[in-house]
């Protein structure tokens, strides 16, 4: 065997696995490993951010984009918690990030003796936030530390996993074995339990289609399925980029309460389905069909009818395999356009209503490509975007799920664009939640990542006054914002900044800004913004406590 070091060794497996970028910011825990990354620099770019959380929403953003793993590496304890959030995101968004953490001496670990950076029981903490977490203890272990954890990684419900490497490791010397890439397991499809889903579609009468992010690599088998059954298909944040929304079976998310009033059979994929079933309701008269890579998703909240445990694309082939079967060779379905096109009528009434956002949204459309990216933040624009923002295929909504949380929309636009440089990538922030990462306007700069931000600007933390105003009596606290000339910080770093004030201003802004091909931000003073609660958090319309 030849002999390398720990980080050597670690380096070359991450390249075996195609592995071409390392979201980072360096430190003396990982310093052997950052020379490691220098003696490969034609092979693997080192992308470094300003923040530990920077780096790892990067590393986020470029899973979310492409669908592959990426690595980001930090030292231990405090980079660590900086990088969390962005972990806890992954979590939440089935995303497949890898994170190399170092840590203090290897026999100092877990002992209290104030190392810097200890942090007690590094890999306990880290795994209430990641599926997998291991130490590298030797050499010879590192290939095998990163074939398994990139396998587990992409292996069932996709997700974030961590390996550690003490400091005093990482430069250690022993024989290695050859890289090595494990096959991600793939749950076999139950053809009984399809073949009982199967017969459950067949027999309905007006059946729904709910998509999630696990569906987001089955979108043709989406649509073959909605087609076949005539089946209406709608999402929330995760899966909204599933199917287009120009197909004729494409619903918005309060249409999908609508239809879901009167559903026979409901099919939901890769989605947790939590919005649907605790707050629209269930009954007797509804059956649920899911469909899930994880094992333990179906039966939270309700047992299902039917639970096929696998992954979306394995399962809708096998299930269209078998639906003309168990449809018995009728007649293809009548179409139900008259009723959706009413559907759509009453949506297109009320998105009226909410503005500025629907028409800023036109025009950020009018100008971003068909294949072009939008990561929405936790703003009032983005909330309005999942209602109503247009797509044209997956993996260019990008969402931060669950989490929601504020402030990760920058930097993850900035890892989309590393793993995405042909296609533009644009990034719809608040005041509030782009300074979270402005200052990875230097990152873009430094790398040449030509996102672009477009922030709006309305001088507080927008959704939390209007809770305030709505919810509390208008005692409004904690809201209000300083913020410094966007256009002029922008311009301080480098970047190319422009101010739009009109939807039309903003379509030849952010066009401009685009063409560019650098890094800019596109700044956007604007007022208060229509509610978009009402389109979102609406009551029971199945069950007890039925509502209006």
């Amino acid at each position: 065997m030849p002999t390398h070091t720990t980080a050597q060794a670690t380096v070359e497996s991450l390249l075996a696995h195609g592995i071409g970028k390392v979201y980072a910011v360096p430190g003396v825990h990982n310093d052997p490993l950052f020379d490691a990354f220098y003696h490969v620099r034609d092979r693997l770019r080192v992308i470094h951010a300003r923040t530990e959380q920077g780096a790892a929403y990067m590393a986020l953003g470029a899973a979310l984009a492409s669908g592959e793993p990426q690595v980001f590496s930090v030292v231990p304890g405090p980079g660590l918690l900086n990088a969390s959030t962005a972990l806890l995101t992954a979590h939440a968004m089935s995303a497949p990030v890898v994170g190399l953490i170092g840590q203090i001496p290897n026999d100092s670990i877990d002992r209290g003796l104030g190392h810097l950076h200890e942090l007690h029981d590094q890999l306990g903490l880290a795994r209430h936030i990641v599926k997998h977490a291991r130490r590298i203890r030797a050499p010879f272990e590192a290939p095998a530390a990163i074939a398994e954890a990139i396998a587990i990684a992409l292996s069932g419900r996709r997700g974030p996993v961590m390996v550690e490497c003490a400091m005093d490791m990482w430069n250690r010397s022993g024989p290695v074995g050859e890289p090595e890439v494990r096959a991600p397991l793939r749950p076999p499809i139950d053809r009984a339990a399809v073949a009982k889903a199967a017969a459950l579609l067949a027999g309905s009468k007006r059946p729904l289609i709910v998509v999630g992010g696990g569906a987001k690599d089955a979108s043709a088998e989406v649509i073959a399925l909605a087609e076949r059954l005539e089946a209406p298909v709608f999402s929330f944040r995760a899966g909204h980029d599933v199917v287009p929304t120009a197909h004729r079976l494409a619903m918005n998310f309060p249409v999908g309460r609508r239809l879901w009033a009167d559903a026979d059979v409901v099919l939901g994929i890769g989605s947790r389905m939590l919005l649907q079933q605790e707050m629209w309701g269930t009954d007797d008269d509804l059956a649920i069909i899911r469909i899930d890579i994880d094992p333990d998703a179906p039966a939270r909240l309700r047992p299902p009818a039917v639970a096929v445990v696998g992954d979306a694309a394995d399962a809708l082939r096998e299930l269209l395999q078998v639906l003309p079967a168990a449809a018995g060779g009728h007649a293809a379905r009548a179409s139900r356009e008259p009723e959706l096109r009413a559907h759509r009528a009453w949506l297109a009434d009320r998105l009226a209503t909410l503005q500025p956002q629907m028409d800023f949204l036109r025009a950020i459309r009018a100008a971003l490509p068909d294949d072009g990216i939008f990561v929405e933040d936790v703003t009032q624009m983005g909330f309005a975007g999942r209602l109503a923002f247009p797509v044209t295929r997956a993996r260019t909504y990008l969402s931060a799920g669950s989490q929601d949380n504020l402030g990760w929309a920058y930097a993850t636009a900035l890892g989309a664009k590393a793993a995405q440089p042909h296609r533009a990538v644009v990034a719809v922030c608040g005041d509030g939640g782009f300074m979270y990462h402005a200052m990875e306007l230097a990152t873009a700069v430094h790398h040449g990542i030509a996102a672009v931000a477009v922030v709006f600007d309305n001088g507080c933390f927008g959704n939390v006054k209007l809770l305030q105003e709505q919810q509390w009596g208008g005692r409004y606290i904690a809201n209000e914002l300083s913020n410094p000339d966007f256009v002029q910080l922008a311009h301080s770093f480098g970047v190319a900044a422009f101010r739009a004030t009109t939807p039309p201003e903003l379509e030849r802004a952010l066009r401009e800004a685009l063409a560019l091909g650098k890094p800019a931000l596109v700044h956007v003073p604007c007022g208060e913004m229509s509610s978009p609660w009402d389109m979102i958090l609406m009551p029971r319309v199945r069950g007890a406590g039925r509502g209006s």
